[in-house]
């Protein structure tokens, strides 16, 4: 096993969802009694689920795509979404 991709892909995998919407969604659903078990089963089911699918598609991608193509198509949807939330930011002022 590859240690370092390890815990370079958990910090920055932590990191990132740190304040993200899901954890803003998961702490409103443990906000009841009782909620903390199904509450922390969900939101970890799903998680891992969406990671198994990124998963999945990044090695099926790299079958049939330059990984640099990958990097660049990834790089360039940030920026995207990145330019469309601040013209939507500027908009709503």
């Amino acid at each position: 096993m590859d240690w370092r991709l390890l815990l370079t892909t958990f910090g920055s995998i932590f990191i990132a969802e740190l304040g993200d919407k899901t954890q803003l969604a998961t702490l409103c659903f443990a906000t009841g009694k009782n909620t903390l078990v199904p509450v922390f089963i969900g939101s970890s089911l799903a998680l891992v689920t969406s990671s198994l699918l990124a998963c999945l598609l990044g090695s099926t991608l790299t079958r049939v795509l330059p990984i640099r193509w990958i990097h660049l198509a990834a790089g360039l949807a940030f920026i995207v979404i990145g330019a469309l939330l601040v013209v939507r930011t500027i908009r709503a002022s």
